[in-house]
């Protein structure tokens, strides 16, 4: 008979190498496991990588209840998640990995060099020294009929036996980069609970920009404006107009209240205030000073600063009679409302709602329909907005699938 001292470790296998799978791999090897990680991309972290270009927000130094309140339906199941990996404790571990961070005028945490790429490479150092396997061109198709992981490798399809699995497959966004939602099917074949994929912090759609607006203003951005949506904080920020509609931060920042208007009604209004520094009246006494000779769009820019992009706006979303009422055209300028039909496509979104469903998961992620599997990240059901709460939801539910994998292989 083999003794405890003797008997091999168990062997964990990880289906995808984001932060989620990569943080349970780094957890599960701690913990003594033996770990093979798999991903269908040539490399890992691929879009870790591609949300850092332009400064990696890594987290957010926000108190914890606004924190925790950025995940809407799904506040108390990520508090859980991050009851031991804050987004504190997300920073020391970055700190451990040799790489400093600080925290800019927004609020948003960034390593001091704003890279993504030095972290990962520190991080994946630190993952081959613990003694994780990394194998890269391994995409996952399910299991057979004796439980086995199938995977799609170069040379052939490849069968594991694990004693355990951590599935961190991201959700249904970005697919040129893996996320690309084909873990659906064999989840659902086998009895696990999915709540349907939808674009989150996406653009959206309009019913048609003029020529003149849609030729000249495509990617023009508005800066310090304010977007207000019935029964919701108004948000203050910047956003861009699109050849289909907008986007930007400050619409991803609505993007879930905009969606589920949409999905309840099948169109969203939303109030842009152009001068959120001025209150309505002060915008009117402004536009009521005498022009003289000077053209409207001359007196728009005189007194309220207003031209390019922000004009062009307001043009298309007002009247000319509007024109030739200056209290009405203050109302327009403090509250212009926006007509959003739909979502951009799925796999342009930044990230993706929807995924398997808490219920089908128990405190640790584990999947009740299938013990012994895990799962983590971005494909399970919630959604954030950015701002490094997608990340730090990320990491942590990764921690917990690694450290519930652990859990359950010392009770068997």
């Amino acid at each position: 008979m083999t003794n405890s001292a003797t008997r091999p470790a168990p062997c964990v296998a990880i289906i995808g190498g984001g932060p989620a799978g990569l943080m349970a791999a780094e957890v599960l090897a701690a913990g003594g496991a033996r770990v093979e990680l798999f991903d269908a991309m040539p490399s890992v972290g691929r879009k870790f990588l591609l949300a850092g270009v332009g400064g990696m927000n890594i987290t957010h130094s926000e108190a914890k209840a606004p924190f925790l309140a950025r995940y809407r339906e799904r506040e108390q199941e990520i508090a859980a998640l991050l009851a031991d990996f804050d987004a504190e404790a997300l920073r020391e571990w970055i700190h451990g990995l040799g790489i400093d961070t600080f925290i800019g005028t927004s609020g948003r945490v960034f390593p001091t060099d704003m890279k993504a790429a030095p972290l990962l490479r520190a991080w994946l150092k630190r993952l081959r020294e613990a003694g994780v396997a990394i194998h890269t061109r391994s995409r996952w198709l399910g299991w057979n009929d004796q439980g086995e992981l199938r995977l799609a490798t170069p040379d052939g399809e490849r069968l594991v036996a694990a004693d355990a699995c951590v599935l961190a497959l991201g959700g249904g966004s970005w697919a040129r980069l893996g996320s690309d939602g084909a873990w659906v099917p064999p989840l659902e074949q086998r009895g696990v609970g999915i709540s349907q994929l939808r674009p989150a912090n996406s653009g959206f759609e309009v019913a048609g920009w003029s020529e003149h607006l849609r030729g000249r203003f495509s990617g023009a951005p508005l800066k310090n404006v304010t977007l207000a949506l019935d029964g919701e904080a108004p948000r203050r920020g910047e956003f861009v107009l699109t050849e289909h509609g907008i986007e930007g931060s400050l619409v991803y920042a609505l993007s879930a209240a905009i969606r589920q208007r949409i999905e309840q009604h099948g169109r969203a209004r939303i109030y842009l205030d152009l001068q959120p520094d001025r209150d309505l009246e002060k915008v009117t006494a402004l536009l009521s000073k005498p022009r003289g000779s000077a053209s409207m769009a001359k007196h728009l820019h005189r007194q309220l600063g207003l031209d390019g992009a922000r004009a062009a706006l307001l043009r298309e979303l007002t009247r000319a009679d509007d024109f030739a009422d200056m209290r009405r055209l203050a109302r327009a300028i403090k509250a212009l409302p926006i007509e959003l039909l739909r979502t951009r496509p799925l796999d342009e979104a930044i990230s993706s709602a929807g995924g398997v469903t808490f219920a089908a998961l128990d405190e640790q992620l584990m999947l009740r329909a299938l013990p012994g599997t895990f799962c983590a990240g971005e494909m399970l059901d919630w959604e954030a907005p950015t701002g490094g709460y997608l990340l730090t939801a990320c990491f942590a539910s990764g921690r917990v699938a690694g450290l519930g994998a652990l859990e359950w292989l010392k009770r068997r």
